[in-house]
């Protein structure tokens, strides 16, 4: 079996994100595929290999290193975070919700 139809099985299977047992018949048995591509990623083959191109396109000018991060984060209220946790409310409860007094009032 040759590595290249091992490596484009690997390539077809993170892309498609289809189980080891589904992956096509063309490129080998998936038994094969899956234990070199866990065999790689123990050994840190693909770490060291993104680091080669990462370095080549550095070095030729073909990367651009400015990152720009938009994330904008909707946080709950801390009686809502806690629910199920210990101390926090484990089930629906049937509160009442009461308005404060105005603050004008008094």
């Amino acid at each position: 079996m040759e590595d290249r139809q091992v490596i484009n099985g690997m390539v077809y299977k993170i892309r498609t994100g289809i189980s080891w047992c589904d992956l096509p018949e063309r490129y080998g048995p998936w038994k094969t595929v899956y234990t070199r591509f866990r065999r790689y990623a123990l050994d840190g083959v693909f770490t060291r290999a993104l680091q080669q191109i990462q370095a080549r396109a550095d070095a030729s000018g073909d990367i651009d290193w400015l990152v720009q991060i938009d994330s904008p984060i909707i946080r709950a209220h801390q009686h809502v975070a806690a629910t199920g946790r210990k101390g926090g409310s484990t089930g629906r409860t049937n509160r009442t919700t009461t308005p404060s007094a105005d603050p004008q009032e008094a």
